[in-house]
């Protein structure tokens, strides 16, 4: 991960299935090869923890190849199964301090705050690395029933040093926007592997952006 005094960096979210982890690990190898990637988080959404778990062991030698960090989403426990860099908690998947206590206290840990200063403080007072604001834009990745505002990612960063992370529909006509109104992560899923041009094209796009 990064500081909020570094540039603005790409967050990966995995597709919400992946039937064949040896083929996506090769996938992703080649996605990382194309750019800057700070965070990979793995949300599998209905698979069993064992699926979990196994996905994820076969994908942290890709993703320590290329120094991206490995979370996995919601479920702290299964991260610590997995000896994975982290976990990514909704509001109702547990506290920061019990995660941290599973974890160690050198694994990250971040939090979604949806469109809330509030759940962001609270977060950040007990020990969340990253605070994630969103959904900025419609997306079809989740439901969603919360709408951020971009002045959040602004007010956040002038006050707070805990990075943010912006989610939620955004695309390459969009992640400029938000990098400028201060996060400090942009959170893509759909984006990039239903890019057009396949996936690595898509963060190589993304990292221009980001770059500029």
């Amino acid at each position: 991960m990064t500081t909020s005094d570094q540039p603005c960096r790409l967050y990966l979210i995995s597709q919400s299935e992946i039937a064949d982890a040896d083929a996506f690990a090769a996938t992703l190898d080649g996605v990382f090869k194309a750019g800057d990637v700070a965070c990979f988080q793995l949300r599998l959404k209905g698979a069993s923890d064992d699926a979990v778990v196994a996905t994820a062991k076969t994908l942290m030698p890709v993703c320590e190849a290329h120094d991206v960090a490995l979370l996995i989403n919601d479920r702290a426990d299964l991260a610590h199964e997995a000896d994975v860099d982290g976990v990514h908690l909704g509001q109702g998947d547990g506290s920061v301090k019990k995660a941290k206590e599973l974890l160690g206290l050198d694994r990250i840990v971040g939090v979604t705050c949806h469109n809330s200063l509030h759940l962001a403080f609270a977060a950040g007072e007990q020990g969340a690395d990253y605070v994630a604001f969103g959904a900025f834009y419609p997306t079809e990745t989740k439901k969603t029933e919360y709408h951020a505002e971009k002045d959040i990612l602004t007010r956040w960063d002038e006050i707070v040093e805990i990075p943010s992370v912006a989610i939620g529909g955004i695309t390459t006509d969009t992640a400029a926007e938000l990098k400028e109104a201060g996060a400090h992560f942009i959170a893509v899923c759909s984006a990039v592997w239903q890019h057009a041009d396949g996936p690595a094209a898509a963060v190589r796009a993304f990292n221009q952006i980001l770059a500029d």
